[in-house]
């Protein structure tokens, strides 16, 4: 992955400067500079406090595709979810089918 292309995608999908996200970040505007236009490799920190200013996780900022979150719910979810059986497991999707449908 080729970091300054993601940087740059996650600018324009969050709709703001270069300018704007030092500010937000707290990480100065020269320090983003040398990263947009030399190429710079920010640090791992730097990277986290842009992250940081940006509302996504490092997580978020590597991900391949789309990445969802796992709330509190969703993991107790899954978390009872791996001790069901087959059977049980597909009762549960026909349920929540089911449930979709109404």
């Amino acid at each position: 992955m080729d970091i300054l292309e993601r940087l740059n995608k996650v600018l324009k999908e969050a709709g703001i400067t270069r300018y704007r996200l030092s500010k937000k970040c707290d990480v100065p505007e020269e320090t983003l500079t040398g990263i947009f236009n030399r190429g710079s490799i920010p640090t791992i920190v730097t990277l986290e406090a842009i992250c940081k200013g940006l509302n996504i996780t490092l997580s978020q900022f590597f991900a391949e595709n789309d990445m969802i979150e796992l709330t509190p719910e969703l993991k107790e979810l899954y978390s009872d979810w791996r001790f069901l059986t087959p059977k049980q497991k597909e009762l549960t999707k026909q349920f929540v089918k089911e449930m979709k449908n109404k």
